[in-house]
């Protein structure tokens, strides 16, 4: 079972990341910084349809605030999703801010509506922090979804990602699913998470995107939580099987799955991601170039993994790694073993 003891230090952005990051256009100016999201003058608990406590508030200002934040807000929002055009913004309005009380970096929700059609999406505004940016940047590269984000000064954007939460998901919808193909996505996002050493992959931390599929259901499993990116020690965190939280999908696998179907899954999933990487190598290695060099994870805990490593695939490569970048960098090198 995969149990995480500590809170996870939250690492500054470094200068060789802000140019990678201008490089490729994910440093923008934007009117609005995190702090200013925290003069808020009042705030009410956030119950779901069930009306359960979300452990999120939604969160009010002043008059005198109100006004410059929304505008900020809207304007962001347009830099996020179309690259800053602001004709397009004064058909929309901010609906509602949350804020959850229990994360890392205590991230702010903003519901944005279209009043022409009252259709509505959400981003959330972040404390930046070293090891999620990293986390981003390889989900974009390495797995079938794309991520949007935007960077300035230490304030992160980032766009929601669709899908219903796990944790919902198995509430909710496990009796009416076809097994195999949830139980052979579960094993495809497992692969994928610990090639590219994203940990703390339990139910709340990922959503399940489900797609009508010709006579089928296709499930996609999705991170939306990348603050764990390279930075435990223990080689379990790494892989969502050991998470208690899962248990229920992992059941489903072994009911549905033999031996040689998920070594199939794995080798599919492996074969697609070195395909990834060979597309983006170029992004891929000015990215590694800067993460080897940057610290993003305490030094026992880079020690701790890369000895994991070394025994679980039997190769000694790992134990001269000085940086989690280089144990990550070690790590997609066995893709191609």
């Amino acid at each position: 079972m995969a149990v995480i003891s500590k809170k996870k230090i939250v690492y500054k952005i470094s200068e060789r990341l802000r140019r990678f990051l201008h490089k490729y256009g994910k440093e923008t100016a934007i009117p609005l910084q995190y702090e200013d999201l925290c003069r808020f003058v009042s705030f009410t608990p956030l119950y779901d349809k069930q009306g359960r406590d979300t452990l999120w508030i939604t969160v009010y200002y002043s008059e005198s605030d109100r006004e410059y934040i929304f505008d900020s807000l809207r304007q962001i929002y347009a830099h996020l999703k179309i690259a800053g055009n602001l004709s397009v913004i004064n058909h929309l309005y901010i609906d509602r801010i949350d804020l959850c009380t229990y994360g890392n970096t205590k991230p702010f929700r903003v519901r944005i509506v279209n009043k022409v059609n009252d259709n509505f999406d959400y981003f959330y505004v972040k404390i930046a922090d070293a090891s999620r940016i990293y986390g981003l940047e390889l989900e974009d590269i390495l797995s079938p979804n794309r991520v949007r984000y935007l960077l300035h000064k230490d304030t992160l954007i980032e766009e929601h990602i669709l899908g219903i939460p796990a944790d919902q998901f198995i509430r909710t919808h496990l009796k009416d699913v076809n097994k195999i193909r949830l139980a052979k996505e579960f094993v495809k996002f497992n692969e994928r998470c610990f090639i590219r050493l994203l940990g703390d992959m339990h139910s709340s931390n990922f959503v399940i995107d489900t797609t009508p599929d010709f006579e089928e259901i296709h499930y996609r499993m999705r991170a939306i939580d990348f603050d764990q990116q390279c930075y435990e020690g223990r080689k379990s965190i790494y892989l969502p099987q050991y998470f208690k939280q899962n248990n229920p999908i992992i059941e489903i696998g072994y009911e549905v799955l033999t031996p040689e179907s998920v070594r199939q899954y794995q080798l599919e999933e492996r074969f697609m991601m070195a395909n990834r990487l060979r597309v983006s190598r170029y992004v891929l290695k000015d990215l590694m170039e800067v993460m080897v060099q940057d610290t993003i994870a305490p030094k026992e805990n880079t020690d701790q993994l890369k000895e994991e490593l070394a025994r679980h695939y039997k190769h000694e490569e790992f134990l001269k790694c000085k940086t989690m970048g280089e144990v990550l960098k070690t790590s997609l090198k066995q893709l191609f073993r």
